[in-house]
């Protein structure tokens, strides 16, 4: 019989510990991330990338359709660009024209449907959507980069390598929608599909296809080839702001799945007992290559590159001890221990590190990456039990005392014109009346004084107080996925939702932060990801912390 016994793995980190804003804005992508997944996926399936529409003209615009199977089914790209002044370019939300915009359609569309996309697609909001467009998205050309490459395919060279690290992409999304947004269609519709099933994969493949999309779309208007070297390197500009924040508040059990998947791989490689020589010398050559990486990873803003400058320090001093740890019993588990008297930055580094050297022990969780059951009921005995939960899980709303005007200075709602999250300021601006519940910390707070002295019937306790519902419902699923919630007041005054952003990035497999406030982060989505025709070989998976030598 078949040993189905599981990889040993150490006690995981406890939520108390993982769960805090500090520690989520220092996540770093993973080979667990999704866009990693992706594409290990698509080249174990040996998938092909077809173009069966290419009606571009010389200066770049027009339309094209890049098709691709994957889980069984073929998905397509349909890609509308078109003239757009230079002062029209904008990463923000409010925007209405683009130069290039994105359908992920379901299946290979024919001439109907592509007539349909190109004329809708670069509406985008204002357009008209079918169940089979699955994701909506649009981008903007990086104009420096962009005619950088341009002008010098056409001279007969190839790009300036420091210019085109320092950008990193051709063309920055200002959105990618999924999940009927404008008419798209529902997840519920692909979400049972092999490949499509797990989180964002739709959105992943798309954000892939977009990255193919510009180096076929530059060597086109180029007229020549780019080096493998610099095409790999180019990813997809992405300007992500408050949109993101509240999915992690709203969605609790699939963030527990999420952190689960990772500090589950994490606690796998630190019970790995010894390493051979080859599993050493790896882990070596990785850390040298994040080494590389920190010093690419080049910012405008001081700050945030004195962040960067100082890891990048940390981590020099990290790898002088680096070899004689790789010797000793459980090495990841010992190099673990060691950091945590180091920078957050560093620790989280280093457990990325960790993950990415053991694939054969954590490849498999990514089946986890998913919610396919929801939310647990809110079935305690009684308010005594329901008490014992909200403390047991709780524990730490008691930090917070909501009577102080910082501990309730900002609020969560969404904007009235572009449907959108969005930050104001609670005694100082009008709209709290309208909050978006992102007040856990508040809420249950708030549960817990009420809760009678006598245990009673949690339905009579629901009678009295009908306003306490949703809190019973996060402390019941706190109570069976322990890593829902994040440990922090997001009413705060010290809340800083670029951490939300950060840790929502990280897993989707972004890097190259480049925050533009507390509020906004530019990144940089598939750099150093395989090429359509690099599926099938051993670049598909091997691109974590890329690197342009």
């Amino acid at each position: 019989m078949k040993d189905l016994a599981l990889p040993a793995q150490q006690p995981l980190r406890p939520p108390a510990e993982v769960m805090r804003l500090k520690r989520l804005g220092a996540f770093f992508p993973t080979r667990l991330s999704f866009l990693r997944v992706l594409t290990r996926r698509l080249s174990d399936e040996g998938a092909r990338l077809s173009r069966p529409v290419w009606e571009i003209d010389a200066d770049g615009y027009g339309r094209a359709v890049l098709s691709l199977p994957f889980g069984g089914r073929t998905y397509s790209l349909v890609c509308v660009t078109q003239p757009l002044a230079d002062d029209q370019r904008s990463d923000r939300v409010i925007a209405t024209a683009w130069d290039a915009a994105f359908v992920l359609y379901d299946g290979v569309p024919d001439g109907a449907e592509i007539d349909r996309i190109a004329a809708t697609a670069p509406l985008q909001e204002a357009g008209r959507f079918t169940e089979r467009d699955l994701v909506l998205s649009r981008a903007n050309r990086s104009v420096r980069l962009w005619g950088h490459v341009i002008d010098r395919l056409r001279g007969g060279g190839q790009p300036d390598a420091d210019l085109l690290n320092s950008i990193g992409y051709l063309m920055r999304t200002t959105a990618v929608y999924g999940n009927g947004k404008f008419g798209i269609a529902d997840r519920d519709l692909f979400a049972s599909r092999p490949g499509l099933g797990l989180s964002f994969m739709a959105e992943m493949l798309t954000v892939w296809m977009i990255r193919q999309f510009t180096v076929d779309l530059a060597e086109h208007v180029g007229g020549a080839r780019l080096d493998r070297r610099l095409a790999r390197h180019l990813g997809v500009g992405n300007a992500t702001g408050l949109g993101m924040a509240p999915f992690l508040v709203s969605h609790p059990v699939l963030l527990n799945n999420w952190m689960m998947v990772r500090e589950t791989a994490l606690a796998r490689a630190r019970a790995l007992p010894l390493l051979s020589d080859a599993q050493a010398a790896r882990v070596l050559h990785l850390a040298q290559r994040a080494d590389l990486h920190l010093g690419q990873w080049q910012v405008p803003e001081a700050a945030h590159q004195a962040r960067i400058d100082a890891l990048r320090a940390d981590w020099a001093g990290f790898l002088r001890d680096l070899p004689a740890a790789l010797d000793q019993d459980h090495p990841f588990d010992t190099l673990i221990r060691a950091a945590a008297t180091r920078s957050l930055d560093l620790q989280e580094l280093l457990v990325s590190l960790a993950i990415e050297a053991c694939p054969d022990l954590v490849d498999g969780l990514a089946e986890c990456l998913t919610d396919p059951f929801g939310a647990p009921p809110a079935d305690f005995a009684d308010t005594g039990a329901l008490g014992a939960a909200a403390r047991a899980h709780f524990g730490w709303v008691r930090d917070h005392d909501f009577a102080r005007a910082d501990q309730t200075a900002q609020f969560w709602y969404v904007s009235e014109e572009k449907l959108e999250p969005r930050l104001g300021r609670r005694h100082e601006e009008p709209g709290a009346d309208r909050e978006s519940p992102l007040f856990v910390a508040r809420a249950v707070q708030a549960m817990l004084a009420d809760l009678p002295d006598r245990p009673e019937p949690v339905t009579e306790f629901l009678t009295r107080h009908p306003d306490h519902l949703w809190a019973v419902e996060r402390v019941a699923v706190a109570q069976a996925c322990p890593y829902s919630e994040i440990r922090d007041n997001l009413l705060a005054d010290d809340c800083l939702p670029i951490d939300m952003l950060r840790a929502k990035l990280s897993l989707f497999g972004a890097s190259k932060f480049d925050p533009k406030s507390d509020l906004w982060t530019r990144v940089t989505m598939a750099q150093g990801a395989p090429l359509a025709e690099d599926l099938g070989t051993t670049r598909a998976d091997d691109w974590w912390m890329p690197v342009l030598t």
